[in-house]
Formats: structure tokens, sequence, C-alpha cells
């Protein structure tokens, strides 16, 4: 991606930020546009191409200052930024990790601590904010969160470094860490700071490792391994994924295992194995269904029998078997929290597929549709790149006059 790529695709970021600070939706905002400005040009595909950085929308720039309540000269260096302008930055764009971390080993404590000495009570008071970011990851998208986030991490290891503390305090923090490492490299890969994502999953692993917590371990490993698989490096998120369920182990807690599981057979699905993908799927609900074993760390909360059936139709979309697929799809859609608005896009994605894959091209086009208005309002490139991927497919049903208008509607993403 060039230079100048970036800048815009980063300020159509920041836009799409400010839209949503103001409440409105992507449609909502074009009809304020038109009701301040007098215009009637502005719609909701015009909103969705200036935060996706493919337009710079300079001569609408007092209009948004004055709609969105931002100094004029702030968007005015925004657009400049965009423009490629040397000496211009992007007004409160988040750091990328490396600007965030300390020189050489970030975890290597300071010969001499200038911090205070810490306790039990701090580790608990970090490990109820980690667990704050990841309920909020539950209801947010990567971009709105990605700065919170680092803020976090950055503390954390600053923490750690700096204060006088106990071995058993130290190990707490190190533990902590590992779990900012992990929820910090979902919400960057979410916002399409793949690097950052990486180095985050790798500063966790160090964190768990140095802290001895193996399931920790495992599922900083299994989350490196899925953003890898996912990003055209199949072959080392196989390996890696599989690795994660030998570091966990078989006593691991039966939540845990099963994830682990379950991204194993995801690595086998994007590697083209579909064998070895569905026996891991197999493997993932047998060991859900383990009752003995201990109990599951809190960060695997989510890990139920619904998200391991949303894997198993996206194994079985991937693997083109979509009679299995819609149904498993529509039953979890039917009881899904729709406050967990860029998951209900996701999983509407899939089901788009195979219904277009099952010849049900109306329906499809209809999922469509649901899954692009969704993911306009999210600042996640997960459902944006999803969301390409169901215009790709629908391209095969031109002829059907609901595929056509959903392509006449939103065909512009695909250039994006």
């Amino acid at each position: 991606m060039s230079d100048t790529t970036e800048r815009r695709r980063e300020f159509g970021a920041y836009f799409a930020g400010l839209r949503r600070h103001s409440g409105r939706s992507q449609r909502q905002f074009a009809a304020v546009l038109c009701a301040v400005s007098g215009a009637q040009s502005i719609t909701r595909n015009e909103v969705s191409r200036w935060e996706r950085g493919e337009r710079i929308p300079d001569v609408w720039l007092p209009t948004f200052a004055q709609v969105l309540g931002v100094p004029l000269r702030e968007l005015e260096q925004a657009a400049a930024y965009a423009r490629g302008d040397a000496q211009a930055t992007l007004p409160g764009v988040a750091a990328t990790l490396a600007d965030l971390l300390p020189d050489g080993d970030s975890l290597e404590p300071l010969a001499t601590p200038c911090g205070r000495r810490i306790g039990t009570t701090t580790v608990d008071s970090l490990a109820a904010r980690v667990h704050g970011l990841r309920l909020a990851d539950d209801v947010l998208s990567g971009g709105d969160l990605i700065a919170p986030a680092f803020r976090e991490l950055r503390a954390a290891v600053r923490l750690y470094r700096e204060s006088e503390h106990s071995e058993e305090t130290g190990r707490g923090l190190l533990v902590q860490i590992g779990e900012l490492g992990q929820i910090a490299g979902w919400i960057a890969s979410d916002a399409g700071r793949g690097e950052d994502a990486e180095h985050a999953y790798r500063l966790g692993l160090s964190a768990a490792r140095q802290a001895g917590d193996a399931p920790l371990v495992a599922q900083l490993a299994g989350s490196l391994a899925y953003h890898l698989t996912n990003t055209g490096r199949e072959r080392e998120g196989l390996e890696l994924a599989k690795a994660a369920v030998s570091e966990a182990g078989p006593d691991a807690p039966a939540t845990t295992r099963a994830l682990f599981l379950d991204r194993v057979a995801w690595a086998h699905t994007r590697a083209g194995e579909a064998q070895p993908a569905l026996r891991a799927l197999g493997e993932a609900h047998a060991a859900l269904d383990a009752t003995d074993g201990p109990p599951a760390p809190t960060w695997a909360y989510w890990v139920n029998r619904e998200e391991l059936e949303v894997m198993d139709a996206r194994v079985f979309t991937e693997l083109r078997r979509p009679l299995r697929a819609v149904p498993l799809l529509q039953d979890v859609l039917g009881r899904y929290d729709a406050t967990h608005a860029r998951e209900v896009a996701l999983y509407r994605s899939w089901l788009a597929v195979a219904l277009a894959d099952a010849n049900e091209p109306e329906q499809a086009a209809e999922e469509a549709r649901r899954v692009i208005d969704t993911s306009g309002d999210l600042s996640s490139e997960r459902t944006a790149e999803r969301a390409r991927t169901v215009l790709h497919r629908l391209k095969d049903y031109e002829d059907v006059p609901e595929a056509r208008e959903v392509l006449a509607d939103y065909g512009h993403m695909l250039l994006a």
C-alpha cells in the first residue's frame, strides 16, 4: 500500500470517528449535510467514500465543521495530511505500538525502580480495566478502541518496569500485560493495523511466558495464528494454531481447549484442508462437552456452544457446503445479541455467501444489504473486508434483479 493510499485511509478512519461520535449513521449524516448546506447531492454512498478515503471532501469541510462541532482548522489539517502534505499530521491518530513502548526489552524491569511499591490491589484494579476493555470490544469496533487499548498496554508495561513489587505481584502484572497484549492485538487487527496487532500479540506472549501461564500463552499464540491465517500467511497460522493446542495441553480448561481447536479448524480450512478441518471441529465440540478439569479463565467468558456453531458454519461456507452452513447461521442469528453489531454483520456476511452458494441469490442480496448497511457504521476493517467479499460473490448473479440492485448501490466499494 502506498504512503498516499495509507494516509487517505487514515483520514477516512478519522472522519468516520468524528461522524460516529456525533451519534449519526452515515445516512443520517448525509441528510444533515444536505439540510445545512441546501444541497441535495450528498448520499450515504458519498459519506461511505469519504470514510474509506476514496475522496477528500475539501469543499464540504466548512459544513462538516458546523455539523460536527469541530474546528475548521483541524479538518483542513486532516485533509492536508490525506493529500500528502509532509508537514501535516492527522489530529488524534493513534500512535503505533512501537511509539508507545520503551526501547530494548519492553519487559525488563529497571535496575533501580523509580515508582511506588504496589501490591495485589493494583493488580486487581488493572485486571478489572482489562476485562472492561474486553467487554467494550463486544459492542464497539477496533477503530473506536485502539487508542485506549494501547494506552492501557503502555501504562501496564511502565507499571511493571518502574514500580517496586513482590514476585507474586510481578507475576500478576505480567499476566495482565499478556491479557492486554491479546485484546490490544485483536483490536488493532479489527482496526486494520496488522503490524501493530502482531507486535501486541508477541509482547503479550513474552509476558505470559514469563508469568508461566500456559493457557494464556496458548490464547496469545492462537490469536496470533488466527491473525496470520486471515492475512495470507496460512501455513504459519496453521503451525502456530497447532502449537497453541500443544502448549495448552490436554488438561487445559474445556472452553479454552475448544477455542484453540476451533482456530486449528479455521487454519486448516484456509489452507484448503477439508478433512483435518472437520476433525478439528469435532474435537472442539468434544472438548467443550468435558465436565472435569480446571475452571475457565475470565478471558474465555464468551466461548460457548453458539460460538462453536458459528465457526462450524464459517468452515462449511468456506468449504462450499451451504446446506450445512445456512441453517446453522440462521439459527444462531435468530438468538444472537443484536447489540454486538460487528459480530452480527460478520455472521450475516457468511450467511450471504452461503446463500449465494446455495443458488439463492435473492436472499443473498437481502443479507448483503444488511451487512453493508451495518458495516458502514462500524470502524472495523473486518466487516469492511467481509462486505467486499459478499459483493464479489454477488457478481456471479448480476442477471438477478435483487443482486443487480445491491451491486448498483454498493459496487463502488469494490474499487477501494
